[in-house]
């Protein structure tokens, strides 16, 4: 590891010890749920949905029972609600018909349920498990990884891979859950609070604003 990359490494560690994974949830079903409810939403907006649904739909083997419209009803806010109903009770009937109603411990067996990719699976297998499968990347770890100088890829694949290269086993599940917490306090999208960052100096961004 490069002394860059562990002042770095030292520096979120600092700034968010033991951080959590932003999505409310209780085991991991709910996780599963809020994470494929999670796509082009935002967490909080997730937070404020899940509860209700859950209360509708209190088990697995309510959402495989599920309607469609009344799913896509009930994720409406969340957008794409058609798309997202239909993986809620594909993956639930998934789970009950292949793995006796669990989420798998396996990122293979995870990847086969309907709504589960790549991001899901990391998500799910490092929050709930503690298995670091791979590293989480969504837009935020996407954003700032691309600005810290950890990788120069745009394509989600190819940047979880060099990721995978350069961090310790044992940082990628925590490492994506700074960032992502990192994402929405100072590092933002359009014109990053570079001041009010801690690891500011440490980056490389051509759209710092200090």
């Amino acid at each position: 590891m490069t002394k860059r990359l562990r002042s770095i490494l030292d520096g979120l560690d600092a700034l968010y010890p033991n951080v959590k994974c932003a999505l409310d949830h209780s085991n991991a079903w709910e996780l599963l749920a809020a994470t494929i409810l999670s796509a082009q939403c935002t967490d909080k907006r997730v937070n404020m949905v899940t509860p209700g649904l859950f209360r509708k739909y209190p088990t697995i083997q309510d959402f495989a029972n599920a309607k469609q419209e009344e799913m896509a009803d009930a994720v409406r806010s969340t957008g794409f609600y058609n798309n997202k109903a239909k993986s809620l009770i594909g993956a639930a009937r998934k789970l009950l018909s292949d793995f006796n109603g669990e989420v798998p411990r396996e990122i293979e067996k995870l990847l086969t349920v309907p709504g589960a990719a790549r991001k899901t699976a990391n998500v799910v297998l490092g929050t709930v498990y503690g298995i670091a499968s791979g590293v989480v990347v969504d837009t935020h770890v996407q954003r700032i990884s691309r600005r810290l100088g950890l990788t120069q890829e745009t394509d989600l694949v190819k940047i979880e891979r060099d990721l995978m290269k350069i961090l310790p086993k044992d940082k990628w599940i925590e490492f994506s859950h700074q960032i992502i917490h990192h994402g929405r306090g100072p590092c933002v999208a359009r014109k990053p609070k570079c001041s009010a960052c801690g690891i500011a100096s440490l980056c490389k961004a051509e759209d710092k604003t200090v």
